[in-house]
């Protein structure tokens, strides 16, 4: 049987989630039912945010997500006498500060219908904000199917 070359995109909403980092991975698998098709292949997400983050990282122990909630708000600290940007709060501009810092997007390989993350790998959200709101990604899948 030969592989098809296959692109599929999809707009994915997460609900809102309070401050801090959470693993969002099976909220992108119940979304892309596709990925058991394609045999290899590469997921790109982009976060269309700029006051949240997406990493891969720690999914086992919590404790990985309240670690790095501590220190970035250690090293980009609110209510900085310096900040202009706060109109919508204390929490504005350190959002901006730590989205630009971890990034909007990642890209996972695809590999005989599953993706390819580490054992102790997820797909985490950095929720930046107090009030974020709902969270819109886009997801491209590329890649051979079957």
């Amino acid at each position: 049987m030969t592989n098809k070359p296959f692109w599929h995109s999809e707009n994915i909403i997460l609900s809102p989630y309070p401050r801090g980092f959470h693993i969002i991975t099976n909220d992108i698998l119940d979304a892309l039912p596709q990925i058991r098709d394609v045999e290899v292949g590469l997921l790109h997400l982009w976060l269309q945010h700029t006051s949240a983050s997406l990493t891969v990282n720690e999914n086992a122990d919590p404790s990985v997500r309240t670690d790095l909630e501590s220190y970035f708000n250690h090293t980009v600290k609110e209510d900085s006498a310096y900040f202009i940007h706060t109109y919508e709060g204390s929490d504005d501009m350190p959002a901006h500060i730590k989205s630009s810092i971890m990034g909007c997007e990642v890209t996972i390989p695809v590999q005989q219908g599953k993706l390819q993350l580490g054992t102790w790998q997820g797909i985490t959200l950095g929720e930046h904000r107090n009030q974020g709101g709902a969270r819109r990604i886009v997801a491209t899948l590329q890649g051979l199917v079957r």
